[in-house]
């Protein structure tokens, strides 16, 4: 027998908030019921993980995803559902084989993951591993001739230190206090140090070492840091990816006790030699990059060519699944959807969803997007298509359950968005914050004056363990809190749809 979520009666609520802003009681206690008792998020999010593999942008497992998603959406009634072209992109890249092993001073497995874009070995290769100890492009010329089939560390100081706080975590009511009291007037500057002129030498560096390495026919190199401990290893990109760009050298995200294991043997004269095998694939038929694109059609004759929209990404690093990051989002925002057909939803606007590629690139799905459709790239701010956009809401950090709403500085929407989650303060959800968060798709919208939002989320172990790591797998999810992120979403997106006026806008100035 299917377990029942008790479900409060809206007792109260707000008499004040129906007269502000005409909320449907009932059809909010029909969008609960179905978003926590009938539930197929977990359904969902499987056949965007497990069943379809690593999505990095281009891959075949971001088409098998894409795909379902398509289909999924057009099974749910919605229209004009497709993978919509938002320009060039680059090359796909699939990892095809993986196989790295200590074989002297004796054998040992290690814990490893080569990163994207980066090249194959051509078979099993026994090497030698070699420390490069240079600090500067100067040092490297040292190395010369002394390369050659080699696989490359350079020496790291740091140490392993234990972490005493928990991995998951839940927002304390007294942080949320806080959001919900920030004010930008009186918030502190940013500190201005030298972190990007150091990080661009550190990258700079590491490129000369590439360069040489493949110059001179190394095979690979290994990296690491103390945040690949415990046997989570976190892995992005290797290099560039654009059509004409090269095969990157064969760079390896590697566990830091394997790599400072490595390293201390080499320090001590003893020969370390690794079993090494990558086989990885290029993409290159199809350069453009892909949104899936569905929608629910308005059915007001005013306000049917206004627009709600609603998205998260799809492609994700290829480390693992993308569970967290971002198949919770999508699934979420798919499950809204879903939710809101199976209450036989009839928007008075048009509500469109949004599973956006090549975010973790650079947000590219979503600005192509945002600037092909709604974008005046004159006057750099929105144009009459963008206009009609009343609002974006976006899911994408992890999958714990929705706290509230970064209003990203715009006062109007305070009370708006105030009374749209007072029935689900139950749910833990009551957080309305002035402050900005960054990193993810509502920014496209928003760097054009259209109302974009992202949802507070508690973090559970989102930074600390799955966020671009190996461990971002299906396992690692919450359903109660998907369940109950996907509820408020298809709330908040019905309250857009039915509301007379679209979401104010807060001051822009467009960028000269």
């Amino acid at each position: 027998m299917r377990k029942l979520i008790f479900l409060p009666l809206f007792i109260g609520i707000g008499i004040a908030t129906a007269q502000d802003e005409k909320l449907d009681l009932d059809m909010l206690q029909k969008i609960r019921n179905e978003g926590l008792n009938n539930s197929q998020v977990m359904e969902i999010i499987f056949n965007l993980t497990d069943a379809s593999g690593p999505r990095l942008e281009g891959s075949p497992g971001f088409f098998r995803a894409a795909n379902w998603a398509k289909a999924k959406l057009a099974s749910w009634g919605l229209e004009n559902a497709k993978l919509e072209p938002w320009g060039e992109w680059g090359k796909g890249w699939e990892l095809q084989k993986f196989y790295i092993a200590l074989t002297a001073p004796y054998y040992k497995p290690l814990i490893a993951f080569p990163k994207s874009w980066t090249s194959s070995t051509n078979g099993v290769q026994n090497a030698e591993v070699v420390m490069v100890d240079a600090k500067d492009s100067a040092g490297l010329t040292a190395f010369a001739g002394k390369l050659r089939g080699k696989i490359i560390i350079t020496p790291r100081t740091d140490t392993l230190i234990p972490s005493y706080k928990p991995d998951a975590t839940r927002i304390a009511d007294s942080a949320l206090e806080k959001m919900a009291e920030y004010d930008p007037k009186n918030a502190p500057e940013r500190p201005r140090g030298n972190q990007r002129g150091n990080f661009r030498a550190l990258m700079q560096f590491s490129n000369q070492l590439k360069e040489l390495a493949k110059q001179e026919g190394a095979i690979a190199i290994l990296t690491t840091s103390p945040r690949n401990a415990e046997g989570t290893v976190f892995v992005q990109g290797g290099g560039q990816f654009t059509g004409g760009s090269p095969e990157n050298f064969l760079d390896i995200s590697i566990a830091y006790e394997d790599y400072m294991t490595l390293q201390r043997l080499v320090q001590h004269g003893i020969s370390v030699k690794l079993d090494l095998d990558v086989k990885s694939r290029f993409l290159t038929d199809d350069l453009k990059g892909y949104n899936v694109i569905a929608e629910v059609p308005g059915t007001d004759k005013k306000l049917k060519e206004q627009l709600v929209m609603m998205g998260g990404h799809l492609d994700a690093w290829h480390g693992a699944t993308g569970a967290t990051d971002n198949a919770a989002g999508c699934a979420a925002m798919m499950e809204a959807i879903r939710i809101l057909k199976a209450v036989g939803f009839k928007p008075r606007r048009t509500v469109r969803i949004a599973l956006w590629g090549g975010e973790e690139t650079g947000l590219f799905g979503s600005r192509n997007y945002v600037k092909n459709h709604f974008t005046d790239t004159t006057l750099h701010k929105y144009n009459a298509d963008g206009d009609r956009l009343s609002v974006y809401f976006n899911l994408d950090n992890g999958s714990g359950k929705i706290r509230g709403v970064y209003t990203q500085g715009n006062e109007s929407v305070k009370s708006i968005f105030s009374q749209w989650l007072k029935p689900y303060n139950d749910l833990g959800a009551s957080t309305i914050t002035l402050q900005n968060t960054g990193g993810t798709d509502h920014l496209s919208f928003d760097a054009i004056g259209l109302p974009g939002f992202q949802f507070i989320q508690d973090p559970i172990e989102y930074d600390t363990r799955t966020h671009h790591s190996n461990m971002d797998s299906y396992d690692h999810l919450q359903a109660d809190d998907l369940k109950q992120a996907a509820t408020i979403i298809a709330s908040f997106v019905y309250d857009a749809s039915q509301r007379d006026e679209k979401i104010p806008r807060k001051p822009f100035t467009p960028r000269q």
